[in-house]
């Protein structure tokens, strides 16, 4: 488990935009704003600031990635 965060108080689930074919993310909603892979759970966590989540999330709702 990741050093900086508390596993009792983590609340980790596969977002909804993650793809079946292995392109999956879980999303932390005790830490809004941190993101890990789901394939690599002990692995690497990405920390967006508020501001930069909210941005990214809008993005991503507002499908301005497209299909990558």
């Amino acid at each position: 488990m990741h050093d900086d965060l508390d596993p009792t108080a983590t609340a980790w689930r596969k977002s909804s935009y993650s793809n079946g074919g292995g392109g999956c993310i879980e999303v932390d909603d005790a830490h809004p704003g941190h993101v890990r892979d789901s394939k690599d759970p002990g692995g690497p966590v990405l920390k967006f600031t508020p501001a930069a989540w909210a941005a990214f999330v809008a993005a991503t709702v507002a499908d301005e990635f497209g299909d990558t």
